[in-house]
């Protein structure tokens, strides 16, 4: 199976896409294929050297063990001009997508999962 997971929130504040990426490892556990696509607010999930308080849940630390199990996380190009992070803040194993690389995603997917 192929799973498509689209996050849209902030990496904090509220539970989403710790939810999300909570169930996006336990697919991966389970060899299901995986992309998620991180839009608006949520592509600063992808910056890296989260610094959180010790016992708080670590975004960046959820998105290196689903990269660990060979999942492709893409990085909306225009909501990261938006929010002025450059390529260089983004985490390794994550890429610059687009709305057409999206499509493709959408397309390859037997199941979307939006937060």
């Amino acid at each position: 199976m192929k799973v498509l997971f689209i996050l849209n929130d902030a990496p904090y504040g509220l539970e989403r896409n710790y939810n999300a990426l909570r169930l996006a490892s336990s697919l991966a556990k389970k060899n299901v294929e995986l992309k998620v696509f991180l839009f608006s607010d949520a592509v600063l999930c992808a910056k890296q050297g989260q610094s959180v308080p010790q016992g708080y849940y670590n975004i960046e630390t959820m998105l290196k063990n689903l990269i660990t199990h060979h999942t492709e996380i893409g990085l909306c190009s225009s909501c990261m001009n938006a929010h002025g992070m450059k390529d260089e803040e983004m985490m390794g194993g994550t890429k610059r997508s687009s709305m057409d690389e999206l499509s493709e995603w959408t397309i390859w997917a037997d199941k979307v999962i939006a937060f």
